[in-house]
């Protein structure tokens, strides 16, 4: 499995790091970059620096993926325009992303000390008015800008960049880590290493930038490399890269009775920090030596009590507003949420009748989608993102906290091993986790949780995807 919500964060987050030259009148014109994750070509992007007639300045990324998800390939791209003042100020930013499910539009223009953003998701338009963003033109070219100007080992910037897919500004910094010869265009130059930091994501990335400012290579994350290329090797891609395999932790030793037993503990090794730990009736995650020991547990529910609806309790109801992604105030998802539940009023049946409805109404199938519940309610098909971001709309029209939840489950078969997945979590007098692909209205003691919440806080799963070893653990010695 996988959570293509998440994937297309990533790469959202990897155009975010791209560097461009900081002397635009010599470098106007477009570079083209090979895209590789885990190694294998999954698309290509080409950056441009324009100078308009009005001396504005238009920073350009347009990025087009083409990866495999279990034979099914898919397709996807990612533009960004970026208009800046002659002083460098930002004035505009537009985006889209475009999957096979359609477009979703964004754009934000600079009013005073306001930005203006209209989003277009699932043909929906929602528009917001935030702070005016402290990104400028200086921002979008710190990879030069730390080159040009007196390079040195150690030197560092910080920078800030607005995305408007999470409605965010991001802050982050680079630093110089060191210098090395490189051949470039037949010709040996300076190359320097720059590390950039982006800590509300937990995303780290390398970038090799020659002397004249020129990004050779960017790696993200220890997933996404862009290289830089000539337009048709950069543009050569043949859809190898299966991203639901790449991203996977196999197993050695297939996981006896996964769906049924009570508990299970694993041993997992890779790059996890404290951020993706999380602990809860269900799961618990501890640090030990070298690794992390997980261990899933059975939800007991003999002797709870579920709560009804309406729920009152004013720690868990931002959890029932509507999100950009989750529509879950539109007119056509609550109408189909009372549908499904009639008269109920015990939030654990109505959430399983929602988990039962989206299980037996939704085709399976995989796609790297933006997703959003209008267009899986429409279309009704989907992966674990679908599934779940549905579920999720429809517990909210009915008046139940729920989040979103990614991380890994157990999946056996030709090639057993833990998958990237998404499911849900839902308030019915505590919070249970919740998979309607798995037809488990709780969920079973395989699923790894690692990231909690929308899809700013599931890309923080970026730096360990496709990292992870696990392994199941020794069974504990009894007294």
């Amino acid at each position: 499995m996988k959570c293509a919500r998440a994937l297309v964060t990533l790469l959202v987050s990897a155009q975010a790091v791209f560097a461009q030259p900081i002397d635009v009148e010599s470098l106007l014109g477009t570079s083209w970059y090979g895209v590789y994750m885990n190694n294998q070509k999954a698309g290509y992007a080409v950056n441009g620096v324009e100078r308009n007639d009005d001396g504005t300045i238009l920073v350009t990324e347009d990025a087009r993926f083409q990866i495999t998800m279990a034979t099914i390939k898919q397709d996807m791209r990612i533009t960004a325009r970026r208009t800046y003042s002659p002083e460098g100020d930002l004035i505009s930013i537009a985006s889209e992303v475009v999957d096979p499910a359609g477009t979703n539009t964004f754009f934000g223009d600079v009013r005073g000390d306001k930005l203006h953003l209209t989003s277009v998701v699932g043909g929906a338009e929602t528009q917001t008015v935030l702070p005016k963003p402290k990104e400028s033109l200086r921002d979008a070219i710190k990879l030069s800008q730390l080159v040009l100007d007196n390079p040195k080992a150690g030197n560092s910037m910080e920078f800030s960049v607005f995305e408007p897919l999470y409605k965010k500004e991001l802050t982050g910094t680079s630093t110089i880590e060191g210098m090395e010869e490189r051949e470039f265009d037949g010709v040996n130059t300076k190359v320097f290493k720059v590390r950039t930091v982006i800590a509300q994501m937990g995303v780290e990335s390398i970038a090799y930038v020659a002397e004249d400012g020129t990004t050779l290579e960017d790696q993200v994350a220890g997933l996404i490399t862009m290289r830089l290329e000539p337009e048709n090797l950069a543009k050569d891609v043949s859809y190898s890269n299966d991203v639901i395999v790449s991203n996977a932790a196999m197993v050695t030793t297939p996981i006896a009775n996964p769906r049924k037993r009570a508990t299970l503990r694993l041993e997992i090794r890779g790059p996890m920090d404290s951020g993706h730990v999380f602990n809860d009736e269900r799961q618990t995650v501890e640090a030990a030596d070298g690794y992390y020991l997980f261990e899933g547990r059975r939800y007991a529910m003999k002797d709870f009590t579920p709560v009804h609806v309406p729920i009152t309790d004013e720690a868990v109801l931002p959890w029932i507003k509507a999100t950009q992604f989750v529509q879950s105030d539109s007119p056509k998802i609550i109408a189909k949420a009372k549908e499904i539940i009639g008269d109920e009023t015990n939030a654990l049946k109505i959430s399983r009748l929602l988990s039962d409805w989206v299980h037996d109404n939704m085709r399976s199938t995989f796609s790297a989608r933006l997703t959003n519940a209008i267009e899986v309610l429409d279309h009704l098909e989907g992966d674990c993102t679908e599934h779940s971001i549905l579920f999720i709309a429809l517990a909210r029209a009915a008046g139940l906290p729920a989040r979103e939840v990614a991380g890994l489950v157990y999946v056996s078969g030709g090639e057993p091993g833990f998958y990237f997945h998404q499911w849900a979590k839902v308030w019915v007098g505590k919070w249970i986790d919740v998979d309607p692909t798995f037809d488990q209205p709780l969920a079973d003691v395989t699923h790894i949780k690692l990231a909690e919440g929308d899809l700013f806080e599931q890309a923080k799963i970026m730096p360990i995807i496709g990292q992870l070893k696990i392994q199941e653990a020794a069974a504990e010695a009894s007294e």
